[in-house]
């Protein structure tokens, strides 16, 4: 886990994040912002969400479940360790826990639900508005020691880092949108526009939508984006074999010679050509 920010200040999409048939699917952690909406279901090691977030599929957490007071799920929860329901959770089909299940008052479970484990009915703290208050404080004081071992914590021991959705985030078939800056890993295959503050988006890519941006936006190698990449003020870079399949709208362009544009190029500033090193003759 990278301190210094608020890891729900930015929507995080790891390495190898695919949308599979209307489910989400990453190796790691899923963590949803309060009051996101999330319009597929997600598959995941341990699923934490605050407040008020709308899942509109199928939970499966391959290890626990965390969902904080009023939130939504339109499908069936699935989870392989513990899970942790706040009050007024609803669930629109089943749930099915390996471990123990700690459930909070006037939760609604439409079609039942089993535990192999221990069953405790009350309120559970909210544990992922827990974590990350606590974070920031440690943070704001420069205790960065003890912010590291919190963070350690919180990822457990996964190799793969959390894909992480921010507060007020909306995702689904037709766009990831949030009011924070955005950061795609490699050889992610996503379907649906990305509308952000900032966009990163890392190597071997495939993004089945358009990018749009207030500031910069960067393509990383061997990325294909099917359709235009837009922002109001930043510069859009564009590496080595990546291919933009639609029309380019910057200040500054930043292009890479065997980067592709396949419509139009528009840039009210600055156009640069980067050479690579096999164009120069180099190794």
């Amino acid at each position: 886990m990278v301190l210094g920010q608020d890891r729900l200040d930015t929507l995080e999409i790891p390495d190898g994040t695919t949308v599979e048939e209307h489910d989400l699917v990453t190796d790691g952690d899923v963590v949803v912002g309060g009051q996101a909406t999330v319009e597929f279901g997600v598959r995941g090691r341990n699923v934490l969400a605050g407040e008020r977030v709308t899942f509109g599929g199928d939970i499966e957490a391959e290890s626990d479940c965390r969902l904080d007071v009023w939130c939504d799920v339109a499908g069936n929860v699935l989870v392989g360790d513990d899970a942790y329901l706040g009050e007024r959770v609803h669930i629109g089909g089943r749930l099915m826990v390996s471990g123990d299940l700690d459930i909070g008052d006037d939760v609604d479970i439409e079609e039942g639900f089993e535990a192999n484990g221990w069953i405790v009915i009350r309120n559970p703290v909210p544990a992922l508005v827990f974590y990350f208050v606590v974070l920031s404080q440690l943070l704001r004081i420069g205790e960065n020691e003890a912010a590291e071992e919190l963070a350690e914590a919180l990822s457990g021991d996964s190799e793969h880092d959390p894909l992480v959705i921010p507060r007020g985030a909306t995702v689904s078939d037709d766009a990831w949108q949030a009011s924070t800056p955005a950061t795609i890993g490699d050889d992610c295959r996503l379907h649906g526009n990305v509308r952000a503050e900032t966009i990163t988006v890392g190597r071997d890519n495939n993004i089945f939508g358009s990018l749009r941006a207030r500031g910069d936006i960067e393509v990383g190698e061997g990325t294909q984006v099917h359709g235009d990449v837009t922002t109001r003020d930043g510069t859009v870079t564009i590496a080595d074999s990546a291919r933009i399949l639609g029309d380019v709208s910057c200040s500054d362009l930043e292009l890479h010679d065997s980067g592709d544009v396949d419509g139009t190029i528009r840039a009210s500033g600055d156009m640069r050509l980067v050479r690579s090193k096999a164009s120069d003759g180099g190794e």
